[in-house]
């Protein structure tokens, strides 16, 4: 079938072998992000082929009057006053050289544009042995990153950047996780023992990820148009399967019960660490705020009444624990322990007496913000967080304090570290944390910078891969972002957009941040030379109860997408 050019090489501007502009045909359109081919003969010889196929993305159009040298003759030619011809350019970056000739194209050569299978092998996609869906291109053409990007094969992890609230970071994280779960034979036989651990930050948006969403269920005309977005990707409608759910134990004693507001069916488990846990798992340290910096005293502190209870107490026995003949059934009856009388002074010999106030300061402050996770009732022993028993496990810390937060994401995070340490690289662990510019700050301090900072450089090689976001990566620490393998741009501020940070995005890409809306992403990836423009599907799992099958059935109507 013969196809008709969208245009021809210009011989106006200079053409290389990686970028080249484009003259768009009277009667032709060619806009962003559309992909075309080059077909340049050339001259017979031995030592070359007698053509070479570029493929390129088109990252910049615009549109002139050609000849024109004032501002005001738009008007004349407007009203017909003066003859002018219009000229519509754009700008080709190369993806894709066959064969790797490099050699620029000849200006007049004929453009096409590429659609379909064509699409895919202009991408590269056609070489890469497993193919992550990563979302679709405004005319529908399903777009993948390679997953050896992303299993630690050639490079692992991703950073996800944007506006709270408006550049769905959460949402797309939780996309990539379920084409990672569901694709046909992308993990294969390992799907069964892959795990995810997604903290839910915001809300109990997450706590709903194991019921279907019946806004893709309802018949409408946009529900039907996404759920042929997951068919084109190769991707089934439904909810994740295999999911744990968790939230923090309710404050106050008695029975230990799930901090839950909607989601009431008992499929959200209560969790807690006992205090012999906490004792002989040296987790002080994410309890007292500062206590990991190595440029304070405190931590000195930390360390030294760390090693003083493990010492102290056995790792098997109940969840209470004995001190020099006292038994302690509650983190304050702990936190009373230490500060009693000159235990501190003899235990942390040498610390000045400032540092050991400043250390009793944070503990009691901890004590209203985490002793409720931190128990000692028998019942606590049962309320570990099983994350290696499911294929999912989503642990809801939306509701607590800030220390509380931090020290629910610093004890599970060395816990899941520690047990990658002791294992293999396979099976596959992934972790969604969102807010990174408050765990791994750029400026200052975090009780678990380091540990964020040894899966980013080592995460690869233990088969952890990170899958972080944040407002601002300007506000991350620098090494955190630059082992990210696959970077993601939402709706950006355009000051922050300037940023170093985002220079893989080019001029281009900085300007088109600020304007992107919810639902699309720009995604950079390192084997394709500029970042891509997709749009991801609405998800196929319940956000909120009113989206789930569970809230239906109690009030017999469903809910539609929104105007």
């Amino acid at each position: 079938m013969e196809r008709t050019p969208v245009g021809v090489v210009l011989g106006t501007h200079d053409a290389s072998p990686l970028e080249f502009w484009v003259g768009v045909a009277e009667g032709q359109v060619l806009e962003l992000d559309a992909l075309v081919e080059v077909e340049v003969a050339l001259p017979v010889g031995p030592d070359h082929p007698p053509t070479v196929v570029f493929h390129g993305l088109v990252d910049e159009v615009r549109k002139r009057f050609e000849g024109a040298r004032f501002d005001s003759d738009a008007f004349r030619v407007a009203e017909a006053l003066l003859p002018m011809d219009v000229s519509w350019v754009a700008h080709v970056q190369v993806t894709r050289i066959t064969p790797e000739v490099f050699v620029p194209p000849h200006p007049g050569t004929p453009v096409y544009a590429v659609r379909g299978e064509e699409f895919a092998r202009a991408m590269t996609f056609d070489r890469w042995a497993q193919r992550l869906p990563i979302g679709l291109t405004r005319t529908g053409e399903p777009v993948y990153a390679n997953f050896e990007f992303v299993d630690g094969t050639r490079g692992a992890h991703v950073s996800i950047s944007g506006v709270s609230g408006v550049a769905t970071k959460t949402s797309y994280a939780t996309f990539l996780l379920y084409g990672l779960f569901h694709q046909p034979d992308l993990l294969g036989p390992e799907v069964v023992n892959t795990r995810a651990v997604v903290f839910n930050v915001k809300g109990e948006d997450l706590l709903w990820l194991d019921q279907p969403n019946v806004r893709l269920d309802d018949g409408s005309p946009r529900a039907a148009e996404q759920r042929a977005a997951y068919a084109a990707l190769g991707l089934p409608v439904g909810p994740f399967r295999n999911v744990g759910l968790y939230a923090p134990a309710r404050k106050g004693a008695g029975d230990i019960l799930a901090h839950v507001g909607e989601r009431t069916d008992g499929r959200v488990q209560a969790y807690c660490w006992t205090l012999r846990e906490f004792a002989t798992r040296r987790l002080l340290r994410f309890a007292v705020s500062g206590a990991d910096d190595p440029r304070a005293q405190l931590s000195m502190v930390v360390q030294r009444l760390e090693g003083w209870l493990e010492r102290e107490v056995t790792a098997a026995g109940p969840p209470w624990i004995d001190l020099e003949g006292e038994a302690l059934r509650s983190f304050s009856e702990l936190a009373e322990f230490l500060c009693d009388g000159d235990r501190l002074e003899r235990v942390c010999r040498g610390a000045a007496s400032g540092t050991l106030d400043a250390f009793r300061r944070r503990l009691f402050g901890a004590v209203e913000r985490i002793g409720h996770l931190v128990r000692g009732e028998e019942g606590a022993a049962g309320r570990k967080i099983q994350w290696n028993a499911t294929n999912v496990t989503v642990i809801d810390i939306h509701a607590l304090h800030a220390t509380a937060q931090t020290f629910v994401v610093g004890v599970m995070l060395q816990d899941i570290l520690e047990q990658k340490e002791r294992g293999n690289a396979k099976p596959l662990v992934f972790v969604v944390l969102d807010e990174l510019n408050k765990y791994a700050p750029r400026q200052g301090w975090s009780p678990i910078q380091e540990v964020l900072l040894d899966i980013a450089e080592r995460g690869r090689s233990l088969g952890l891969c990170l899958f972080g976001a944040q407002q601002t990566a300007s506000e991350v620490e620098r090494r955190v972002v630059a082992n990210a393998a696959i970077k993601v741009v939402g709706r950006l501020d355009i000051a922050e957009s300037e940023r170093p940070e985002y220079g893989f995005l080019g001029r281009v890409g900085r300007l088109r941040a600020g304007l992107i809306q919810p639902g699309t992403m720009l995604v950079s990836q390192p084997e394709i030379p500029v970042p891509l423009l997709v749009k991801f599907p609405f998800p196929a799992w319940a956000t909120r109860k009113s989206e789930a099958p569970l809230a239906q059935s109690r009030t017999g109507k469903g809910s539609r997408y929104d105007d």
